[in-house]
């Protein structure tokens, strides 16, 4: 149904980039404009979107700075992102291969460094304090962070968890543990950093998904599903839509999105 080529063996989303780009939410203009607003964007400046996957954070802001930088360990994730930047004609972006932990690095000053989805795969306090060297003395840094689809929130998502782990059984459903501490908030590691001025916005809004994005979105996860499934696959495919079908035959489901945005500066407003 949603199956790509991109198959490689290494890093923790490797083979996940094309239904990453498709399938992955994007952000919703409200977000973008309290970014425009605490970064005070207007066409200058530089960008870096540290963890950037596919570019969806990055495009977002791109047409607001005058250069963009999108950083991920994935070479696929860069290669879509590239791809995706083409195919909507934006130029001022560069994609560079490397991780949080190749910080500072040559990269150069910025004004604004965002994370999406992604400070919870990073040595937080380490690279708060690279980045320290690299944010310019009026910069900031923006943090976003919303759920994983599969929580138990809804029966639609409680039964693609149900049916996620009949497939893989003895404990393959488990997910790659995140370097963070989550019992510690981001907030708390920004307190001690040289960005400890932060200020919290949360959105709550209805996310609508089709069965075929929630497939896209479950083989563009850390878990690697499509890999474990092997052969199964189809039959993956076939039981969840059934079910799903079952619930709401319109085949249209509403998820309750909490999306959580930290924008910290090294003084306060």
């Amino acid at each position: 149904m949603t199956d790509r080529p991109g198959n490689s063996t290494d890093g923790l989303f490797a083979g996940t980039a094309w239904h990453y780009a498709r399938f992955r939410p994007g952000y919703p203009q409200v977000f973008l404009d309290e970014v425009f607003r605490r970064a005070n964007l207007d066409g200058t400046g530089r960008l870096l979107d540290l963890g950037c996957g596919t570019g969806q954070l990055t495009l977002a802001l791109a047409a607001h700075v005058a250069e963009a930088v999108g950083m991920d360990p994935e070479p696929e994730m860069l290669t879509e992102a590239a791809r995706q930047a083409h195919a909507r004609g934006i130029s001022n972006v560069t994609w560079a291969h490397g991780s949080s932990a190749d910080l500072p690095g040559q990269l150069g000053r910025f004004r604004l460094v965002t994370m999406g989805r992604s400070f919870h795969w990073m040595d937080r306090a380490r690279v708060l304090t690279a980045l320290d060297e690299m944010v310019e003395d009026n910069g900031i840094l923006v943090i976003a962070s919303d759920a994983f689809l599969i929580r138990p929130i809804t029966t639609w998502q409680r039964t693609i968890a149900d049916i996620q782990r009949r497939f893989l059984p003895n404990g393959q459903d488990e997910r790659p543990v995140p370097i963070a501490n989550l019992f510690v908030r981001h907030e708390q590691i920004l307190a001690n950093s040289p960005f400890p001025h932060v200020n919290r916005h949360v959105y709550d809004f209805p996310r609508p998904w089709t069965i075929e994005q929630v497939i896209g979105y479950l083989y563009s996860t850390s878990l690697p599903l499509r890999h474990l499934l092997g052969d199964r696959q189809t039959a993956f495919e076939d039981a969840l839509t059934t079910a799903l079908l079952d619930l709401e035959p319109t085949g249209e489901f509403i998820e309750p999105v909490t999306l959580e945005l930290l924008t910290a500066t090294r003084t306060g407003d």
